[in-house]
C-alpha cells in the first residue's frame, strides 16, 4: 500500500487523536478515551443508518472506540473525528475499564498499560 505525503494510505487521514486520548463529543454531553482507532467507519450499516440523517457522519473520516461516560454511565462508544473535540478539563474519568487498559501519568495522560505477560 503507497502512502501520501503525510504518510496516510490514500484514501485515508490521519487520525487526529489517538490512543490515551481524553475527549468529549462535539453535541452530545459525555467525554471519554480512545481506546483504538479505525482509519475509516468500520460498523454495521445498521448502527450507521440509525443515526437520524442530518447528524450522520461521514464514513471517510477516523472513527474512534471509545470508553465513554455522562453524567449517569459508563459505556464503549464508537465516534466519528468530526463529532469529537479534545478534552482540556484535566479532570480524571471514572470509567471502570480504564484501570483495565490504561495508566494515569502524574500530569493527568494516559498510557497503554503494559501487556507483556509475567
Amino acid at each position: 500500500m503507497t502512502t501520501d505525503q503525510a504518510g496516510a494510505a490514500p484514501g485515508y487521514r490521519i487520525a487526529k487523536f489517538g490512543i490515551g486520548a481524553v475527549v468529549r463529543h462535539r453535541i452530545y454531553p459525555f467525554r471519554g478515551i480512545v481506546f483504538d482507532v479505525d482509519p475509516v467507519f468500520d460498523n454495521t450499516e445498521e448502527w450507521w443508518l440509525a443515526i437520524p440523517e442530518e447528524v450522520r457522519p461521514r464514513k471517510d473520516q477516523p472513527f474512534y472506540h471509545l470508553l465513554a461516560e455522562n453524567a449517569e454511565t459508563e459505556y464503549v462508544a464508537y465516534v466519528s473525528e468530526q463529532n469529537l473535540l479534545p478534552d482540556t478539563s484535566g479532570e480524571a474519568l471514572r470509567h471502570a475499564g480504564i484501570h483495565e487498559m490504561f495508566v494515569r501519568d502524574d500530569r493527568g495522560f494516559y498510557r497503554m498499560r503494559d501487556r507483556t505477560p509475567n
